[in-house]
């Protein structure tokens, strides 16, 4: 009865996993970007605004890709006074309500609004406001909607998989 929903939430937290697994591979992009900005500026005296936003836009994708995963590895920030403490059936009960009443409500409208923005930016043709600086804008904006609405599922598929194991357990 349950093998849909827990395959759903398997399905949701692979896409998680590879999507994180990906934006990580960005990482060495990233710290070449900065290596040489930083030589470019420290060495030569030469400043380059391409570089900065490149920066500034690989550090956002590598981070947008990663927060769901991260969600997924269970390597995220929590305050574990109470849940440490608990056994695995009041850890769901505290994931269940902190996704139904905190986590998805935040992450759902976070999304919601991302989409708008990146819509907004792509009708636009928004670039950056400085003339030597990226062009598309819109891209990463869509990409903090993808990040987030990647993050929003993946919350689904705690939930999904909380609900499993409390009504499973109930019925031992």
């Amino acid at each position: 009865m349950f093998m849909p929903v827990r395959q759903l939430a398997e399905a949701i937290e692979r896409l998680s996993v590879r999507v994180g697994k990906s934006g990580a591979l960005i990482l060495p992009l990233l710290i070449l970007t900065i290596l040489v900005n930083v030589i470019l500026r420290y060495v030569f005296d030469i400043g380059l605004i391409e570089l900065e936003e490149l920066q500034w836009h690989l550090n956002a994708t590598v981070v947008m890709c990663c927060l769901a995963y991260t969600l997924q590895a269970d390597e995220h920030v929590r305050v574990d006074l109470v849940y440490n403490r608990l056994g695995s059936r009041g850890r769901s009960w505290i994931n269940l309500l902190g996704l139904v009443l905190l986590f998805l409500p935040f992450t759902g409208l976070l999304s919601w609004h991302a989409w708008k923005l990146a819509a907004y930016s792509w009708e636009l043709k928004e670039g950056s406001p400085m003339p030597s600086g990226l062009p598309a804008r819109y891209l990463i904006k869509g990409m903090m909607a993808v990040g987030m609405t990647l993050l929003m599922l993946q919350g689904i598929a705690l939930l999904l998989k909380s609900l499993c194991h409390l009504v499973a357990r109930r019925a031992d």
